[in-house]
């Protein structure tokens, strides 16, 4: 049995050897040739595109990168941050295009819906005011 260990240990050590020397190596210091590639970061260079507007398909293919303890807090806060400001970017943008359309709106009624003098009737209908009298359409 000493002599079945020792010999499966000489092997194990020959092939170890054999596998290192194999790889070669371009210099001292020098990575090895032929041994595994580096990995890829673990962290996005940018998580969402900075050029443009944030879309659906943006958040939806946005994939945070996962550390042992979870999640990388800064680069969750940063898209945080860059989906809270567009989101308010948008908000104030529709609420300046319906305050537009609200006071277009409300021009257009105080003038007339067609530019005449006129008033919407009970059923829906426009009322001109004509010389004969009223004339409802």
């Amino acid at each position: 049995m000493f002599w079945f260990l020792l010999i499966s240990l000489a092997v194990v050590v020959a092939a170890v050897t054999l596998a290192v020397v194999s790889s070669g190596g371009d210099g001292p210091g020098g990575a090895a040739s032929g041994g595994l590639t580096d990995a890829w970061p673990d962290q996005l260079d940018e998580p969402l595109p900075a050029g443009r507007p944030v879309s659906r398909a943006d958040v939806d293919g946005l994939r945070l990168p996962v550390t042992a303890r979870g999640y990388r807090m800064q680069q969750v806060d940063d898209v945080l941050d860059r989906l809270g400001a567009e989101l308010a970017e948008r908000d104030a943008r529709i609420a300046e295009l319906e305050s537009a359309l609200a006071g277009a709106q409300a021009a257009a009624m105080g003038r007339g819906a067609y530019g005449g003098n006129g008033e919407y009737g009970e059923r829906g209908g426009f009322i001109q005011d004509t010389a004969e009298g009223r004339d409802e359409r």
